[in-house]
């Protein structure tokens, strides 16, 4: 039976089987260092708590306007309908599209806009 003579490794590989029990507590302190980096500055990170919370205000506001002006058309689409017809909305917006105003009304009209998606 032969015996084989293994070689001692040379340079790199030296350092590389020396600190090689090593490699998975430094790739466990890499995933680490990475999730505690991400927790802190990343979007929904600790640090970037007070840009949500100033964006949730902005948008409880438009949300707010938005139903308020959503309530105000589904009244005025309520008095448009024929079983529940409303005389005098239905004469306001008459004149507002025909361009007419009551006879001792003055009208100032002022120059109309160009549509420019026609």
């Amino acid at each position: 039976m032969a015996f084989k003579c293994y070689r001692r490794p040379e340079g790199a590989l030296v350092v590389f089987f020396r600190l090689r029990p090593y490699l998975p507590t430094v790739i466990i302190a890499l995933v680490l260092t990475y999730v505690c980096v991400q927790y802190l500055t990343g979007d929904k990170g600790f640090f970037s708590q007070e840009t949500r919370n100033r964006e949730m205000v902005v948008k409880a506001q438009q949300l707010a306007q938005l139903k308020t002006e959503r309530a105000d058309l589904e009244s005025r689409a309520r008095y448009l309908r024929t079983d529940n017809l409303s005389t005098d909305l239905l004469e306001e917006r008459a004149r507002v599209l025909l361009g007419l105003s009551e006879p001792k009304a003055y009208v100032i009209r002022g120059p109309v806009a160009q549509n420019t998606n026609s």
